[in-house]
């Protein structure tokens, strides 16, 4: 495809159509010329990935010309569901590598686990491809830094999946921050609190299913006996693929604090409680109980997890709350409302309350934002500076409770901790043979 007469023409095509969200597909394929069509493929295709490709199929100029997956089970269900829901027909592998060769690939979504991250992105951007990967941005610190000097290197669009900046109750909350509608800020308190982070039922191992490539699925990680419990959806509770409810919420959470407090750099310091707390024996190496402040120069952010519970403040499981010294500020994903103090001098309340009550998911806007960056050429929404920023705040901590540390300092410009070295023995992974950590 000529790349720049798609970004030229592909704009006009969506002002003709508006903001149409799914349209058949008959009308689709009335509307889009091939020449302003971006051709997208989607790598690990259960769940949040196809979630991420639906969301991007949801705008006429988008075509899905290919599918990857490890599973045959999966890719074969998800191209049924492409070929019946849009009306496409992409081409299928089980190996990503292969899927890269493919030249009329324009964009990669990643959906795979979290460990896949960081060596799928880099060869989509060697391979010429702009790309969409989930959060956390990856796995361990050093995949983090790899991905941003590959962006930089490659100079390709990269969009990390942290859609809540795409949301207008975020965007808005981030806003009254900002403007000092609640004050000075003095806190920033943040909560998650799921059933399903305390892990799945302790089942044996098995053999491994037939139509799944494990080896392949474990990639980089160390090699394992399969068991059901480290698979679908649960991975996320074991270290070698992922970093529990802290990174798989606390990315969401933080990543939103820390645009507010225009934070874009790991944390110097971070005050940890680790542990496991919950009765209930599941399957799980990652923590289910965890508390964290990070001290900053006039403010603090305390991040609170508990797993296997599904209550909170402000009668949601998770959530922010900004506090200044006008008024307090609480966000989810569903609602906004400020709480202002009262001004006992004034007889008066400090500043104006505010409300919205009716917000949304913002995954198809966090999708359109990338489409519109790969058209123009411009910076993304979450590129990969700022998913650092937000995963290197959930890594940190993880490192702390598995090494035992109550308190990590880091050197963000010597990429170390000054006063842990068994903390430091953690930043860098152990690529399995033959797969090898990527050197930019």
């Amino acid at each position: 495809m000529n790349r720049r007469k798609f970004i030229s023409r592909s704009a006009m095509a969506s002002a003709a159509i508006g903001a149409t969200s799914i349209l058949p597909s008959a009308i689709r394929a009335s509307v889009v010329a091939p020449s302003d069509t971006l051709n997208v493929a989607l790598i690990g295709c259960r769940s949040m990935g196809f979630g991420d490709l639906e969301q991007h199929l949801s705008y006429p100029d988008v075509k899905c010309v290919a599918l990857c997956d490890v599973d045959d089970t999966i890719l074969n269900k998800r191209a049924a569901e492409v070929r019946e829901k849009f009306n496409q027909d992409p081409k299928l592998y089980k190996d990503f590598r292969k899927l890269l060769e493919q030249k009329d690939i324009d964009a990669v979504i990643i959906g795979t686990p979290d460990h896949w991250h960081c060596l799928i992105t880099v060869y989509a951007l060697q391979a010429g491809k702009d790309v969409y990967v989930e959060k956390p941005m990856a796995n361990t610190i050093e995949e983090c830094n790899i991905m941003v000097k590959a962006t930089q290197r490659y100079n390709h669009i990269v969009q990390v999946g942290q859609q809540q900046r795409s949301g207008i109750i975020f965007q808005k909350a981030v806003e009254l921050v900002k403007s000092g509608n609640i004050g000075k800020l003095r806190k920033i308190n943040i909560w998650a609190n799921f059933n399903y982070g305390i892990g799945p039922e302790i089942v044996p191992d098995e053999t491994v299913p037939q139509g799944l490539d494990y080896d392949m699925w474990l990639g980089p990680a160390p090699l394992r006996s399969f068991n059901p419990s480290r698979l679908h959806g649960m991975w996320r509770m074991f270290w070698d693929y992922g970093g529990g409810l802290v990174s798989d919420w606390g990315v969401h959470l933080l990543d939103i604090a820390l645009w507010a407090g225009d934070i874009r750099t790991a944390p110097e310091k971070v005050l940890v409680y680790a542990g496991n707390t919950s009765s209930a024996k599941r399957s799980r190496e990652t923590f289910d109980a965890m508390t964290v402040c990070y001290p900053q120069k006039d403010f603090a952010i305390n991040f609170d997890v508990n797993a296997g519970v599904q209550h909170g403040p402000y009668n949601s499981p998770y959530g922010i709350t900004f506090v200044g010294d006008k008024a307090t500020l609480q966000a989810d994903r569903s609602k906004l409302q400020v709480y202002p103090e009262w001004d006992e001098s004034e007889n008066k309340f400090k500043t104006e309350e505010y409300k919205i009550t009716d917000g949304k998911e913002s995954h198809r806007e966090h999708a359109g934002n990338f489409i519109e960056c790969v058209k123009s050429r411009t910076t993304p929404a979450c590129p990969p500076e700022v998913g650092r920023a937000a995963a290197m705040h959930v890594h940190i901590p993880n490192i702390a409770g598995r090494v035992g540390e109550s308190i990590l300092l880091w050197d963000d410009a010597g990429n170390r901790f000054t006063n842990s070295e068994a903390a430091n023995k953690l930043i860098t992974p152990v690529y399995r043979e033959p797969w090898s950590l990527p050197k930019i």
